[in-house]
């Protein structure tokens, strides 16, 4: 009787701790997005890098890779991210473009751009059903992708959004997270397609699950959507579709360590995904884009 007392206690206390683990990682978000926001793989979360009530936090770091197709080809995203004051991030990013290997259309795309980012949380989640809520936004410069390579110089675009995050603990064994926003931009796909003619508004979402994975790792699967701009600066025919990501977040084991009764945020995270991100954009033209590898990894200082 008491051995099988003993393996409950142990199963509850194993189960009461990944969910604090999953809880931590997710309420102090150390994980960075494709523009090296606090987020999933290309929407932002209402959370922020941690920081202290009185003054900055640790850098965190991050790359992405996606492999794009022989038409647009690979982008690396290189970021680093600070928090300041438990209330807002900022930060970097520099995209580098791989080119493509068709001659038609890869010519479009060209070196790389810039991504500045900023973010301020608003309100703060707590553990009954409030959730949090931030503002946020995204400047690219010297983007000379499609549009700007038609028009023959370096073009600027900007992303101004809000978003709601809510990170839902009170189911026991699943933790569940929900994601929300809206963002008035004139970018397509994120600068990767260049500029949209005009500032649109666009809404976006998110939803993710967490379990306990091989080699006592934490493992969030979840999937989100980015709705983009339909059209494109210079460009008229073409039709760009949302944009729907498939992703896998692991949580290494070692990376959420206990302190005391604490729990601190992980520093390392790992992200892979599948994005759907440009197929037939035009009568005759296939961006071959519509079933992509993505990678992200992220690191804590």
């Amino acid at each position: 009787m008491w051995n099988q007392v003993f393996r409950k206690t142990a199963e509850y206390g194993s189960s009461l701790l990944v969910l604090l683990l999953v809880i931590s990682s997710l309420a102090h978000g150390q994980s960075l997005n494709w523009e090296g926001q606090t987020g999933v793989f290309v929407t932002p979360l209402a959370y922020l890098v941690p920081s202290k009530d009185k003054g900055f936090g640790h850098p965190v770091a991050s790359y992405h890779y996606l492999n794009a197709g022989s038409i647009l080809g690979g982008f690396h995203q290189a970021s680093i991210t600070e928090g300041a004051f438990n209330r807002i991030e900022f930060g970097y990013t520099r995209d580098i473009h791989q080119e493509g290997s068709v001659a038609a259309l890869s010519p479009l795309w060209t070196g790389g751009f810039n991504a500045f980012h900023g973010k301020a949380n608003l309100i703060e989640e707590r553990r009954t059903w409030r959730p949090a809520v931030s503002v946020g936004f995204v400047v690219r410069s010297q983007v000379r992708n499609v549009g700007g390579v038609i028009l023959g110089r370096d073009r600027t675009n900007e992303d101004f959004y809000a978003v709601v995050t809510k990170t839902v603990t009170q189911l026991r064994k699943v933790p569940l997270v929900f994601n929300a926003g809206f963002k008035a931009t004139n970018a397509s796909l994120l600068g990767l397609t260049g500029n949209a003619p005009t500032y649109k508004g666009r809404v976006f979402g998110a939803g993710a699950f967490a379990f306990k994975g091989p080699g006592r790792c934490t493992v969030l699967l979840g999937s989100e959507f980015l709705q983009q701009p339909r059209t494109l600066e210079a460009l008229p025919g073409v039709i760009v579709p949302t944009t729907i990501t498939y992703a896998a977040r692991i949580i290494p084991a070692g990376a959420l360590p206990l302190h005391g009764w604490g729990v601190e945020s992980p520093k390392l995270t790992i992200d892979l995904g599948v994005a759907q991100a440009a197929g037939n954009v035009a009568p005759g033209v296939n961006l071959q884009a519509r079933h992509q590898f993505a990678m992200g990894v992220s690191y804590g200082f």
